[in-house]
């Protein structure tokens, strides 16, 4: 699927009693607008630019604009001193999250410059030309009391990396907000049986993240594969040893049974639009969809890398967790923890069935399986370890009292010995220590699955959290 576009609004402030008492003020707040305006744009982000408003009349034509333009984001550059009046009726009429740009034109005032300049009206409009920290308490105050939600970036306009990656990480977590709005999550099969924890509230999923649930049967799927001819079974076979790393002892008929699942697969993916996929089935008693669900491993995986995200044991909330990492660009492959080692003071985590791609250390192996531990069937399934280096775990977490909670930490993905035992495998290192991770963790209630993506993602996932309206808790 193309990455999901995002339109964001952008408006300055200024008070127009201040333009025709300084001449060049306006023009100059007008640069830093333009200045930020570019730091904005970028593939697949849209500008509303309204420029600067400077009076109540025209902040409530550009609520309405805002509105009309559907941004999904405001970002309010502060330039100068301005009303809270010129403010509140652009927000208020738009009803989306706003973030505050608080950014001086330079680090600090050149005072012996600026003191020389003798002609006091030329200095005070120089000065208001560096006071964009000055109506802010003003504006957050009577945001406060209409009950806006509102976050701030506090800096310089430009050489400040902090303030720099601070709008960064607020357009791809409103990118990552905007991609999960209307993403088509499939609902194949059911739950695995008494595992309490990952049972959902479907329609809290669809109001937090605005996803559309698209139930699908497993007999449809099962009807595709009876459509794919031999040709195509060849093809995704050939396919398979490009990708993965086969290993000697698969049999053919294995993997001939998953390349005709893969290939069904995206036509279901096709044509029911799907963006992620949660699934499980057992199929007992129906023999054409038993070998389905037990040929289903090779193609999910592919999906996954492919940006649909394929979450097993019908784990919606961890489609979710995982949907948000790949559209973060970290990836998002399935996971738990299963045992600890002490010794070398790593946490070692993984899961059977699909794997991401895209985010494994080499080439992903595929190997025979007797026997799906926990589940009907035998065929081939993937192993992988996810690429050393640092890693971020994303849970989405069904709370008491019927509230979602976004769940994350960061870690590094270290070498060392896994189980080659047909699944993924990585070892996982936290700067608190496993035992204290684990405890920490656990304190919050999450499902036993989750989502690892590559990279350092907290301080996003936090601000997607605060664009969504749900609490974030970072374990550390």
């Amino acid at each position: 699927m193309p990455p999901a576009s995002l339109r964001v609004g952008l408006f300055g402030i200024g008070l127009d009693a201040y333009w025709p008492q300084f001449p060049g003020l306006k023009g100059r707040l007008e640069g830093y607008l333009a200045r930020v305006a570019g730091k904005l744009a970028r593939p697949g982000v849209e500008v509303v630019n309204l420029g600067l408003i400077d009076h109540p009349e025209r902040a409530y034509a550009a609520g309405r604009e805002f509105r009309q333009a559907d941004v999904d984001l405001i970002f309010l550059h502060v330039t100068t001193y301005a009303l809270s009046s010129t403010v509140l009726p652009v927000v208020l009429r738009a009803k989306v999250p706003v973030i505050v740009l608080n950014l001086a034109p330079e680090p600090a005032i050149d005072y012996a410059a600026f003191n020389q300049l003798g002609d006091r009206v030329a200095m005070t409009g120089a000065w208001l030309a560096h006071c964009s920290a000055c109506p802010v308490p003003e504006i957050a105050n009577a945001f406060h009391r209409a009950g806006i939600r509102f976050h701030q970036v506090t800096g310089v306009l430009d050489g400040d990396a902090v303030s720099a990656g601070e709008v960064d990480a607020w357009v791809e977590a409103a990118r990552v907000a905007a991609g999960m709005y209307g993403n088509r999550l499939g609902l194949m099969g059911h739950y695995y049986s008494g595992m309490l924890d990952i049972y959902s509230d479907l329609t809290l999923q669809a109001a937090v993240f605005g996803t559309h649930l698209e139930i699908v049967e497993v007999d449809e799927l099962s009807a595709l594969r009876r459509e794919v001819v031999p040709a195509e079974v060849a093809g995704r076979v050939a396919e398979f040893h490009r990708v993965f790393d086969v290993q000697p002892d698969c049999a053919e008929p294995d993997l001939a049974e998953a390349a005709r699942t893969s290939v069904a697969l995206d036509r279901l993916a096709a044509n029911r639009r799907l963006g992620s996929l949660a699934y499980y089935y057992q199929g007992t008693g129906v023999p054409e969809n038993e070998a389905t669900m037990a040929s289903i491993i090779l193609g999910t995986s592919l999906l996954t890398a492919r940006g649909i995200p394929v979450a097993g044991e019908y784990e919606v909330k961890n489609a979710q967790a995982m949907k948000i990492m790949d559209l973060f660009g970290a990836g998002g492959s399935f996971t738990e923890y299963y045992a600890m080692d002490f010794q070398d003071d790593v946490v070692l985590m993984g899961h059977d069935g699909p794997g991401h791609l895209a985010i494994a250390e080499g080439r992903t192996k595929v190997r025979p399986l007797k026997v799906y531990h926990g589940k009907v069937g035998r065929g081939v399934s993937v192993e992988m370890a996810v690429k050393h280096g640092p890693v971020t775990l994303l849970s989405v977490v069904e709370a008491a009292g019927g509230k979602l909670r976004l769940l994350c930490a960061e870690a590094e993905s270290v070498p060392g010995p896994i189980l080659e035992i047909g699944n993924t495998n990585s070892r996982y290192r936290f700067a608190c220590g496993a035992r204290e991770f684990v405890n920490r963790w656990n304190s919050h209630g999450p499902a036993h699955h989750c989502a690892v993506g590559v990279g350092r993602l907290a301080d996003r996932i936090g601000k997607l959290g605060a664009l969504l309206g749900v609490e974030t808790v970072r374990v550390i």
